[in-house]
């Protein structure tokens, strides 16, 4: 589940290249254009600066829509509205929501790695698993945010207006629950992931870099779509529905989207779905 690792952490990589062709779509239909760009959520220092698309998207659009309202989920209130509700209540603990054998891959793993896992033992298996990625990512220099809190930062500096397409307690909710149910799988293919994370992370690079949607469809969504369907269900096809609506509405401002990669790209994409409703589609 290479898109476990993706979808909650892993980074859009790359150093700019004259060839690079990025992740950045333009979306025509008559007199509505958008722009759209994937992006993964953090990012090394050796990734920036970030492939002039983007830029030049940035440039063009007067509205800049996040998935969520990157601020207010930054915030220490949103923070700790994630920790509380990650908490299992009554006092109980992730072993028992696990099978033995889960668990016990679990605890070896944390032990293999130095990681005290009664420190996590309170919190459900989509806080867990997330917070080992990050410590996995740490190792490749994945240290700092990424193309969307960049361009935040940037638009809040340049006085554009910022939109969000759901409300960061939405985004609370799917971190939170998305494990709920298969617990077991999610654990076990996480820790499988981690396992070969170098190598996911450069197939990812690799795949960045010639600018491959249809490899980083692979990637990202693919095994999550045959391995966990009511995950990528709840994480990629659902929150792509409730979206369209928005992207395909038209606004009287020129509208630049930056969304996690995986929305984008394949047949159950954004992309796709647009030119399905008769947008001229271009990378950018």
């Amino acid at each position: 589940m290479k898109r476990l690792l993706a979808s909650i952490a892993l980074v859009l990589l790359l150093a700019t290249s004259a060839l690079a062709d990025a992740l950045v779509w333009k979306a025509q239909k008559g007199n509505s254009v958008v722009y759209l760009g994937g992006t993964f959520h953090i990012l090394r220092d050796s990734d920036f600066p970030l492939p002039p698309e983007y830029e030049k998207a940035y440039r063009a659009a007067q509205v800049v829509v996040f998935e969520t309202d990157i601020g207010q989920l930054q915030d220490p209130a949103a923070q700790r509205a994630i920790m509380e509700k990650a908490v299992y209540p009554n006092g109980g603990t992730i072993d028992q929501h696990l099978s033995p054998a889960a668990y016990r891959a679990l605890k070896e793993y944390c032990a293999a790695n130095g990681i005290p896992l009664q420190a996590l033992s309170r919190y459900k298996p989509s806080l867990v698993m997330t917070a080992l990625t990050m410590m996995e990512l740490t190792k490749f220099g994945v240290t700092r945010h990424g193309v969307d809190d960049y361009y935040y930062r940037q638009a809040k500096k340049d006085n554009k207006k910022v939109l969000g397409l759901e409300t960061v307690d939405q985004q609370i909710d799917y971190l939170v629950t998305m494990a709920d149910g298969d617990e077991d799988d999610f654990v076990t293919y996480s820790l499988k992931d981690l396992k070969t994370a170098t190598a996911s992370f450069d197939d990812l690079e690799r795949a960045w870099r010639k600018g491959d949607a249809a490899k980083l469809d692979e990637l990202i969504n693919r095994d999550m779509k045959t391995g966990q369907p009511k995950l990528y269900q709840k994480l990629i096809t659902d929150r792509n529905n409730n979206w369209l609506p928005e992207i395909d509405a038209k606004n009287p401002q020129v509208r630049f989207y930056l969304v996690g990669a995986g929305h984008l790209v394949g047949p159950d994409g954004i992309i796709e779905t647009l030119r399905k409703r008769g947008y001229r589609i271009e990378k950018y």
